[in-house]
């Protein structure tokens, strides 16, 4: 899920239509809303947040360092003029990406999981394109195995980008369905996870010969790689 926050309406519902196109969960807030949002969001909340778009709102500026002290997920700005000293300033203020709109999303989702790579670098001793057949690409692309175009619907491509970027932790039902749904989606049952993880993982057991996701029952799913 993607938080976008900008003080002008259309810019924030067009990039929540835009994700969502892409099939993409986001919560669009203006600056005033977005601070007591994150002063008052749960661990979970904030666990399925894997980016923050900030547009233009006075404090964008000392925004990350408030971010930082809440999550790790990479914060990108839009800016909306070519300005040096814009990019200069934002970089120095902590921010992971600068970008000028318009920006396509599935370009922030590629710059964001650029991020994700960095900050994750080296850690543990493979990722998740190393040692294994499967490939993940988080920019919209289909993952591949052995080179080949593995089709999958939107939700279950975004199961598994979700659950091989959390690689060897155990998430819960609810925190994959967070993710992928949005954590204020009250129109959609939690259950339905069961249900794209079920053929998500069928399709990857008839194209690997083994299952890279284990499941625990009452305990949750975790993406443990190639077979040992």
């Amino acid at each position: 899920m993607y938080i976008v926050v900008d003080d002008r309406q259309m810019v924030t519902s067009g990039y929540v239509a835009s994700f969502k196109r892409e099939g993409i969960s986001s919560l669009g807030l203006y600056a005033n809303e977005f601070n007591d949002w994150l002063e008052s969001a749960s661990d979970a909340d904030l666990e399925a947040i894997q980016g923050f778009v900030l547009g233009t709102f006075e404090e964008r500026v000392h925004s990350a360092e408030s971010i930082r002290r809440y999550s790790k997920a990479p914060i990108i700005a839009l800016s909306d003029v070519r300005s040096l000293e814009e990019t200069l300033e934002l970089f120095t203020a902590k921010f992971d990406d600068v970008v000028r709109k318009p920006v396509h999303v599935r370009e922030i989702l590629a710059r964001s999981e650029a991020v994700w790579r960095r900050v994750n670098a080296g850690v543990g001793k493979k990722t998740h394109n190393d040692a294994d057949r499967l490939k993940v690409f988080f920019d919209g692309r289909d993952p591949e195995v052995d080179g080949m175009p593995l089709a999958l619907p939107r939700r279950e491509r975004h199961i598994l980008e979700y659950l091989v970027r959390k690689r060897g932790h155990r998430l819960t039902k609810k925190q994959i369905f967070d993710a992928v749904y949005g954590i204020y989606s009250d129109d959609v049952e939690d259950s339905v996870v069961e249900g794209h993880i079920s053929k998500l993982r069928k399709k990857l057991r008839q194209r690997l010969g083994y299952d890279p996701i284990d499941a625990k029952r009452y305990i949750g799913y975790s993406y443990v790689g190639a077979a040992s």
